[in-house]
């Protein structure tokens, strides 16, 4: 065997492990417009209290949409009232309890711009497929571990205390380990974008069976890989990395299971939680098994349904709601 042959065997090998499939809806963003994500949380962190009431009246003056409606879903109270807005802004920035969180969110979100580049992508490829979709402005803030999406047409808001990283002391004891694994900066962009596309693209009147539910998640995540190219699979739906290699094992014996149990045609809307809520493990299946097995394997049969479907466009596919036709056409054969 010649080194020129060994040559081309390793190049072959490199690509083969290392080069992701260039999707057929793939556009070039390399010149797209910047979409630059508002700090909210920086500004409010970064008040003086000494200098509250007129910190807060800036606020006002910067954020004149999102404050007051932060006011409301987050302090609970009326916007009108700037005094007590402004002792409550003052209560929080000076608890002990949420002092070293608030740091921690300044530390992690410092610079902000690779996250900037992803929603700036992301929207690139919105605004070319979907251009009649409304595309929110961005927000950053902090609640106290009290929130983590505030969404209306004009804006999204994202809670950066709920990604501070799978390892941060404080969620150990505020929620559930396996809700914990997304609770990161990586998770943050996919998270909002989901959001989003969840808002706009709605399920449809159709029967809601276990096979429509899976399938309309699953357009969702395909249209959510296709926006964000550069996201690994695990980040697209939210697993580690052992648990999609788990999906990928035994994805023969988990379609097998769900068409001998007869639960593909199912509307038992308990049994269809299993099946795409989150969960420590998709009971019907096996406790080693990650919750939303159910959705992850809609997004395998819509990516076989458009691989074997070329003609099929990104906006067909999202219109499409007959789900019986989409199994039916997908050619799906783990």
């Amino acid at each position: 065997m010649n080194r020129t042959y060994l040559f081309l065997l390793l190049l072959l090998t490199l690509c083969t492990n290392g080069c992701k499939e260039k999707s057929r809806f793939a556009i070039d963003t390399r010149h797209c417009p910047t979409v630059e994500i508002k700090r909210f949380d920086r500004d409010l962190l970064q008040l003086d209290t000494a200098r509250i009431y007129d910190g807060t009246q800036k606020l006002y003056s910067d954020y004149p949409d999102f404050f007051p409606a932060y006011i409301s879903n987050v302090l609970g109270a009326d916007a009108s009232d700037t005094a007590t807005v402004s002792g409550l802004i003052a209560g929080f920035l000076t608890d002990t309890t949420f002092a070293p969180v608030n740091r921690a969110v300044l530390e992690t979100y410092t610079r902000t711009d690779d996250l900037n580049r992803k929603l700036s992508v992301a929207y690139a490829y919105l605004q070319h497929y979907f251009p009649e979709v409304g595309l929110p402005e961005v927000y950053f803030f902090v609640s106290g571990f009290n929130l983590s999406i505030m969404m209306t047409d004009k804006y999204i808001g994202m809670g950066t205390d709920m990604y501070l990283g799978a390892d941060y002391p404080a969620y150990q004891q505020l929620t559930y380990r396996y809700m914990v694994n997304n609770m990161k900066r990586e998770n943050i962009i996919p998270d909002l974008v989901s959001a989003l596309l969840f808002r706009e693209f709605r399920m449809g009147d159709t029967p809601n069976r276990l096979l429509d539910n899976m399938l309309y998640r699953g357009k969702v995540l395909f249209l959510l890989s296709v926006c964000m190219p550069d996201e690994q699979a695990e980040q697209i739906i939210g697993y580690t990395t052992e648990q999609l290699e788990w999906c990928n094992k035994h994805e023969r014996q988990i379609w097998a299971s769900v068409i001998d149990q007869k639960h593909l045609f199912s509307t038992d809307v308990f049994l269809i939680r299993k099946y795409v809520n989150d969960a420590p493990f998709t009971s019907t299946l096996s406790q080693d098994s990650p919750g939303r097995v159910g959705t992850w394997l809609g997004w395998q049969i819509i990516d076989s349904y458009m691989k074997n479907n070329k003609d099929v466009s990104l906006q067909e596919l999202m219109q499409e709601n007959d789900y019986q036709k989409i199994l039916e056409n997908s050619g799906y054969r783990p």
